[in-house]
C-alpha cells in the first residue's frame, strides 16, 4: 500500500501539537528564525531536545554554522509571531524585536519558554533535517500555549492549566 502525502498530512494532522519558533544566527551574525511544531523532548540525562526543520529553510545553514539555536515555545496569544515566522523569506524578521538569550540567541519575547541549545548532532531525513540540541540554558513562564490540530490554531479553554481535575479540556 502506497502513502499519499495529503493522506499522510491529514492523518499525522489528528495528533495536536505546541508551536514555536525555532531561531539561530546565521554566519554573519543575523538572525534566522521559522515556525517549527516538529519539536519534543528526546533525554533528560543529559537534557536533549530535537526539532525537524525543511531543507529549505536558511535556519539549517545557520545553525550548521553558529552550532546553536533556541526553541521558544509560544503562548496562546502569539499567533500572529507563528503566521508571521512560517512565511518564507528573510521579510518575516524585518522590524522584529527580539530579546538576546544568554548565548546570543534571539529570543521571542513573551513566549511561554526559551530552550538554548548546543547542537549536538544533525541527520537528514526525507525533506528534513532532524536536529538533536544539548539544553544549555532555559526559563519558562507560567500561562497556556498555543497549540495546532488538524491544519488550525488551537488554545485550551478558559480553566485549564489551572492545577483542577479536568482542567485541561480542549
Amino acid at each position: 500500500m502506497s502513502v499519499d502525502a495529503a493522506s499522510f498530512r491529514q492523518a499525522l494532522g489528528q495528533f495536536a501539537s505546541g508551536v514555536t519558533v525555532v531561531t539561530t544566527r546565521d554566519a554573519a551574525g543575523r538572525p534566522l528564525g521559522l515556525t517549527v511544531s516538529a519539536f519534543c523532548s528526546v533525554s533528560l540525562r543529559p537534557p536533549l531536545v530535537l526539532v525537524c526543520i525543511d531543507h529549505r529553510s536558511e535556519a539549517n545553514a545557520g545553525m550548521r554554522e553558529s552550532g546553536l539555536f533556541a526553541v521558544n515555545v509560544l503562548a496562546a496569544d502569539q499567533e500572529d509571531v507563528s503566521r508571521r515566522f512560517a512565511a518564507p523569506g528573510r521579510a518575516k524578521l524585518e522590524g522584529f524585536a527580539f530579546a538576546v538569550g544568554e548565548h546570543g540567541l534571539p529570543l521571542v519575547p513573551g513566549a511561554l519558554a526559551h530552550v538554548e541549545c548546543r547542537v549536538r548532532s544533525f541527520h537528514d531525513e526525507g525533506d528534513h533535517a532532524v536536529w538533536v540540541g544539548e539544553v544549555r540554558t532555559l526559563s519558562a513562564h507560567p500561562g497556556r500555549p498555543l497549540l495546532y490540530h488538524a491544519g488550525e490554531y488551537r488554545r485550551l479553554a478558559e480553566g485549564s492549566a489551572s492545577g483542577k481535575p479536568g482542567g485541561d479540556r480542549l
